[in-house]
């Protein structure tokens, strides 16, 4: 089981990988359009420095964190001049975006095993919070990366989202006020560095097979299954691969299959 520092060390990771893609854009890079509607490059680095702010906050002044929650829920359409920096320039945003995130960083190192923090929804174990925000940090990069263009390889680092993604699986079905249907599903991944990922149960009546990137890509929402070379079968992991969703929030859908766009 993975410790705190690692899962620290590898959140800086995954900021870094980020920061080697949009540190040299040119200013026409920062305002290209990413998958999210009305969205730009900016705007997805912006996003990652609010919430990354805000989660040093939880962790470090709840009740400061409390208050800014308070202030989000009642931004109404405001809330993307609350959160995306857009008064920032590229120099700015990212200069923003690397101190947050250091921030983000000093306050994890002093997390325990056992402390909670509170968060948009039910407060979260540590590692469960930190998990979270890798998978934001590399959900969003991937909007950027496709945008630009841009190279993040695969890493090891894909196992912490694999595993939130498999162990959301109810999460998926609660946050759309279903009943998830009765049944175990297994998944068993291909990791980057050629190793096997699994999670649930041998004798699973479904199953869902693939390259774990793959994986990551359509509990993220970033891809639909049919964009992947994921293996899904029985109903039960159609159905869940079809509504995953491994972040907090309303429920969303996920993208179309490319070749519908």
């Amino acid at each position: 089981m993975t410790d705190l520092p690692s899962l620290v060390a590898d959140l800086r990771s995954e900021h870094e990988s980020l920061d080697s893609v949009v540190a040299d854009l040119p200013a026409e890079g920062w305002t290209r359009p990413t998958a999210s509607p009305g969205w730009s490059v900016a705007d997805q680095i912006g996003h990652l420095t609010y919430f990354d702010g805000t989660a040093t906050l939880a962790i470090t002044a709840p009740d400061r964190f409390q208050a800014s929650f308070e202030q989000l829920l009642g931004a109404g359409d405001q809330v993307d001049e609350l959160t995306l920096f857009r008064s920032l320039g590229p120099d700015g945003l990212l200069e923003k975006w690397r101190e947050n995130r250091a921030g983000l960083l000093d306050a994890a190192g002093r997390l325990e095993d056992a402390q909670r923090i509170p968060w948009y929804g039910p407060s979260m174990g540590a590692k469960s919070f930190l998990t979270a925000r890798l998978m934001e940090c590399w959900a969003h990069g991937t909007d950027v990366v496709d945008a630009v263009g841009g190279h993040r390889p695969a890493t090891g680092r894909l196992r912490h989202i694999a595993q939130l993604g498999y162990i959301t699986r109810g999460w998926t079905y609660a946050n759309r006020s279903e009943e998830m249907p009765a049944g175990e599903v297994r998944v068993e991944l291909e990791g980057p560095d050629g190793g096997t990922w699994a999670f649930g149960p041998d004798d699973a009546p479904a199953t869902v097979r693939g390259p774990a990137e793959h994986f990551c890509l359509v509990v993220t929402q970033r891809r639909h299954l049919d964009d992947t070379d994921l293996v899904v079968e029985g109903d039960i992991a159609l159905d869940w691969m079809a509504k995953a969703q491994a972040y907090a929030g309303s429920p969303t859908e996920g993208p179309a299959p490319r070749g519908a766009r």
